[in-house]
């Protein structure tokens, strides 16, 4: 397993196509696979550990000029394609991305230990309208509902988010735990319809985001394993479901 993380040159027109369109980011990671097929790529699991290592990508926004693509994939990318499209093709060495090996660190995670953590999900639920309608997937849209979701997922990811030391008595259900949704997005994007008496008509795609920051502790090693490789919840294939973590501070 590969960590790779790509610097993205947000005064490039190759880069704002990108960043507005989950598919064309799709496309433009799955490029840095040439042995990856399609079938694989696009197969879009449910809950996190419930299919095998996967690639899975997401952008954090840390800043108006500071915007990195992050890719856990079961082979190196190379991602020439996406630094001469959203990257500085003309800078030194090093300055396009780089690939660390994640399988070692994969093998030192240990019950007990605690790590800060940022996950992109697409929190959703799915509910029945009325009486014998089949269920349908619908989006969860506030912070303490999208934090719920989270929290009903932490058992069988391997983790639990950690309890903050100054609660709000205010909102327990977030504030109670060490987590803050620090960006929704419930935008979407349009692609072509694929039906054919819409034939060449586009279609909206709704696709609500949140991305969690917090802190949480390892219950089960080899269950978290497999969240970090495989991803949690739905809508991977539009930069949801990488959970990443990092030392405490």
């Amino acid at each position: 397993m590969y960590l790779t993380r790509f610097r993205v040159n947000t005064h490039r027109s190759g880069a704002r196509k990108l960043l507005s369109s989950p598919q064309a980011m799709h496309a433009a990671v799955l490029g840095g696979f040439p042995d990856l097929l399609p079938s694989a790529a696009e197969s879009d699991t449910g809950a996190g550990g419930s299919g095998g290592p996967r690639v899975l990508w997401r952008v954090d926004r840390n800043a108006t000029a500071e915007v990195f693509l992050y890719v856990v994939s079961p082979e190196r990318p190379e991602l020439t394609h996406l630094v001469e499209q959203a990257g500085w093709p003309h800078a030194d060495e090093g300055s396009g991305w780089r690939s660390h090996d994640y399988a070692g660190f994969l093998d030192r995670i240990e019950a007990g230990q605690n790590w800060s953590f940022r996950l992109t999900a697409n929190p959703v639920h799915s509910i029945r309208r009325k009486d014998g309608e089949p269920t349908k997937p619908t989006a969860h849209v506030t912070p303490r509902h999208q934090v719920g979701w989270l929290l009903k997922k932490q058992e069988r990811c391997g983790f639990e988010v950690l309890r903050a030391t100054d609660p709000d008595p205010a909102m327990p259900e977030v504030d109670g735990y060490d987590v803050l949704v620090r960006e929704r997005d419930s935008a979407g994007f349009d692609k072509a319809d694929p039906r054919p008496e819409r034939k060449g008509r586009r279609m909206r795609v709704p696709v609500v985001t949140a991305t969690f920051d917090g802190r949480l502790t390892v219950t089960d090693p080899e269950a978290l394993r497999r969240a970090l490789t495989s991803g949690i919840g739905r809508a991977k294939a539009y930069g949801c479901g990488l959970l990443t973590l990092a030392p405490v501070t």
